[in-house]
């Protein structure tokens, strides 16, 4: 009797969604009593604000609105804050039952979510890309893949929790909750491996934590 040939799972080359589901279905970054929370980071007023405030400063320096692709926009606590000054703003994350949470919550005219691997997905366009607080969380192969496709848009804003002082950056992690910064370490999209190349660099905004002795920087990066 001739056997049969199941078909076989073709897996990805990381668990990264996985594990960010694990995250939000274990509520590792806490609750705030909601099914989906991205932290502190995206909800405490003394990181959020000073935030938003360098971010609608930026986006309404434009005479014509910017589209806009936010790349891990969890649970769009802060998003739904910048979509009015935006010509398009798309929303992307990894997690599929959060982007179908935030499709019924968050309602514009001008807003769509997706739900994309930015790392292994082809990106939407846009004039600006807007990464807050997510390639700490990733590997280094997954952040080279993401970098690659980010001279696709003429600007990118980066925010990264950082040690403060010198530190040795881009110390490889495995994918999940954690960050670099267990390891005395955080990104510099400039530096090796990734050597992003850009036309300018400026730092927006730096908001130290734990007695000055982390920092999560906003830099708003041109690219050539």
């Amino acid at each position: 009797m001739k056997k049969e040939n199941k078909p076989k799972k073709i897996k990805t080359p990381w668990p990264t969604k996985d594990v960010m589901e694990q995250v939000y279905k274990m509520k590792l970054w806490g609750s705030n009593q909601s099914n989906f929370y991205s932290g502190a980071g995206s909800h405490h007023p003394e990181v959020v604000n000073p935030y938003l405030d360098v971010l609608v400063s930026f986006l309404t320096s434009f005479k014509t609105p910017l589209t806009v692709c936010d790349l891990g926009c969890g649970d769009f606590n802060i998003g739904k804050e910048l979509v009015k000054h935006t010509k398009k703003y798309v929303a992307i994350d990894i997690v599929t039952d959060l982007i179908e949470h935030n499709k019924e919550k968050f309602k514009e005219e001008n807003l769509e979510f997706h739900c994309l691997d930015i790392a292994l997905d082809n990106l939407p366009s846009g004039n600006c890309a807007i990464l807050r607080q997510v390639l700490q969380h990733l590997s280094n192969t997954e952040v080279q893949s993401i970098v690659s496709k980010l001279t696709n848009f003429k600007y990118v804003i980066l925010t990264e929790h950082l040690p403060e002082g010198d530190f040795t950056p881009n110390i490889d992690i495995i994918s999940g909750q954690g960050i670099r910064l267990k390891k005395q370490s955080g990104l510099n999209l400039l530096a090796p491996p990734f050597n992003l190349k850009v036309k300018e660099e400026k730092q927006l905004s730096s908001i130290f934590l734990n007695d000055c002795k982390e920092v999560i920087v906003t830099t708003l990066y041109t690219i050539a």
